[in-house]
């Protein structure tokens, strides 16, 4: 039974599609100042703390790869998109429940675990409409300014980058079984994708703290090792994959024992 992907598909079509334009454009607007900050970005480096260097992994600002890895990825990619997509994923459950529709839903021959799993798997909407669309962006926004980036480097940057995604989905989607809310699911996504963002680069700055970076799922994805030095860390994306499957399993068996 298909019903419920097609139908949790179809809805997120349009706020995808919405979300990757507005993302489209801040990426541009970023490519757009590319130019006059490649010939200033040795005082551009030297005017931030360290510490806002290290949050944002920001390197070799005179080169597009370096310029993209530490600007653009960490804020659209890592930041937003990872918001919008926990925010997505904090609302499969908790708004069928608190409108009744669930009822409606679970009368139907169909198992609670397979209504988690086809929400769940609606997620590849927002997923491809993202990957898609910025990777497009990034191609011909570096070509109109002058520049390129590799497109191997720039497909794997986006394929390695999706578990990221998908463990904030994840993220969310446990928070809309445990709540009874959507907005609470929805706020405490958001609050803890950035909190968990911010904590990353905080905790590499302090060698008795970095071990905190660990447990942030922005760890384990470096868009510009991969754009700037070719390093693929095919690993931490398989442990990104392994966390959202945890996450995914917690939240169906939280689901199957619930009281709705």
């Amino acid at each position: 039974m298909t019903a419920i992907l097609r139908a949790e598909s179809t809805r997120l079509v349009r706020s995808s599609t919405v979300l990757t334009g507005v993302l489209a454009m801040v990426s541009a607007m970023f490519l757009a100042v590319f130019p006059a900050m490649k010939d200033e970005a040795d005082a551009i480096e030297a005017a931030y703390p360290d510490y806002v260097l290290e949050l944002m992994g920001t390197t070799e600002l005179n080169t597009i790869e370096g310029f993209a890895g530490g600007y653009i990825y960490p804020f659209v990619w890592i930041l937003f998109a990872g918001m919008y997509v926990g925010y997505v994923g904090a609302g499969t459950i908790v708004d069928d429940v608190r409108t009744r529709k669930m009822d409606l839903t679970l009368s139907n021959p169909v198992s609670r675990e397979s209504v988690v799993a086809q929400k769940v798997a609606a997620l590849w909407v927002p997923l491809v409409a993202v990957n898609v669309g910025l990777a497009f962006v990034m191609a011909v926004g570096a070509s109109l300014v002058g520049e390129s980036l590799d497109p191997g480097a720039l497909a794997l940057a986006h394929l390695l980058g999706t578990p990221y995604l998908l463990v904030c989905g994840g993220i969310g989607v446990l928070l809309s079984v445990v709540t009874d809310r959507g907005g609470r699911a929805r706020a405490a996504t958001l609050g803890l994708v950035f909190l968990l963002w911010l904590l990353d680069g905080l905790a590499a700055m302090e060698p008795e703290y970095e071990w905190l970076a660990e447990l942030t799922p922005s760890h384990y994805y470096d868009p510009t090792a991969i754009l700037l030095h070719d390093e693929y860390a095919f690993l931490d994306a398989t442990l990104l994959l392994a966390t959202f499957l945890l996450l995914v399993i917690v939240a169906t068996a939280v689901f199957v024992r619930r009281d709705i």
